[in-house]
């Protein structure tokens, strides 16, 4: 029988304790490493700042922009229709009401995006005079209670603890009800972080894309439709998404044939893409103005920067300059008196 080899005794409680830092500190270094490789912490977004941001996905900013590039609503000429049927959206998004997110497609040039900026300001204009109001009317509750805004216009006050009363009991000066936010269509992926940082935020948003579409192999649009409906968290209740598109669809007419060509199923091939678009409760278009349109649209702009010309003259230049670009639309229209306040030494401020 084989004799049992006794093993030598352990000897690891005499070991030394080994350090945590090592011999030479690596633990360390690798700890300091990994921080300075970790994402900083988001600030929190002052949405005190101003009325509204640029989306910058890197670091997940919300940058305050100063003053918006926009058109006075007096001066958007020839869509009336549309400019009614979104002003009368915003509102009701406003006063904490159901609301559609609304896709403006169409023409180019024709003041889809000089629209959305101009219905913001003046909703968030509404606003601010019914506070100023209220408060020459009842300077003694001015100081504890900044009036309904639209809310009060409308006969409707929000509901205690909702996110358009909480707005109403901050302060003033760039204070306005409604946030709009601008997102790139090259960051559409990152929007679901931007939802992350508006939800629950005590102000209403308008999230704001400008000339959305999509090309082939392009499968960012799936975020976007998860964002809108379909997704299990959903679009915040205070967030409403207005975006501009030359296509109804938001897709090339050649990707859907090519879908129709080559899928399996064609109709589900196609579903798929359009289902996009259908998120959208608004569809407002825009088409091309005619030449009276086109011409009452260089009036006004001729008589708010009151430039001294004589229509005549003005009407046979804005026709030509129009003859040569090949189309009539806000966008050539402006561009002409731009031209025109040039060569008369005019300054438009």
């Amino acid at each position: 029988m084989a004799k049992r080899v006794k093993k030598p005794p352990s000897n690891a409680a005499s070991r030394p304790p080994v350090s945590s830092g090592g011999p030479d500190g690596a633990f360390e270094r690798l700890a300091a490493a990994l921080e300075r490789l970790a994402p900083p912490a988001t600030a929190a977004p002052g949405f005190d700042a101003t009325d509204a941001f640029s989306w910058h996905p890197d670091g997940r900013r919300l940058v305050p922009v100063a003053k918006v590039n926009r058109v006075e609503m007096s001066l958007l000429k020839g869509i009336d229709r549309m400019r009614d049927v979104l002003v009368e959206n915003t509102e009701r998004f406003a006063r904490g009401l159901p609301a559609n997110n609304a896709l403006l497609w169409g023409a180019r040039g024709m003041g889809k995006s000089s629209l959305v900026k101009a219905v913001h300001a003046a909703v968030n204009a509404v606003h601010s005079a019914s506070e100023d109001a209220r408060e020459r009317a009842f300077p003694s509750e001015a100081s504890g209670q900044r009036g309904h805004s639209i809310s009060a216009r409308a006969g409707h006050s929000p509901e205690p603890g909702s996110p358009a009363r909480a707005a109403h009991g901050r302060g003033r000066g760039n204070d306005g009800l409604l946030k709009l936010v601008e997102i790139h269509r090259e960051d559409i992926e990152s929007l679901p972080d931007l939802m992350a940082l508006m939800r629950g935020a005590p102000y209403r948003f308008i999230v704001f894309c400008d000339d959305l579409s999509f090309e082939a192999e392009d499968t960012s649009y799936k975020s976007l439709k998860a964002m809108l409906e379909g997704g299990i968290e959903g679009r915040p209740d205070n967030v409403v998404f207005y975006a501009t598109s030359n296509r109804r669809h938001l897709m090339a007419r050649d990707m859907m044939e090519n879908e129709r060509s080559t899928a399996i199923n064609p109709g589900e091939a196609v579903e798929e893409k359009v289902s996009l678009s259908d998120r959208f409760g608004l569809w407002l278009g825009f088409h091309r103005c005619s030449q009276d349109e086109f011409l009452a649209m260089v009036d006004g702009y001729v008589a708010y920067f009151r430039i001294a010309h004589a229509r005549e003259e003005v009407h046979r230049e804005a026709l030509e300059w129009s003859t040569t670009r090949g189309a009539r639309s806000g966008r050539v229209a402006w561009q002409y008196v731009q031209d025109l306040a040039g060569r008369l030494g005019v300054r438009l401020a």
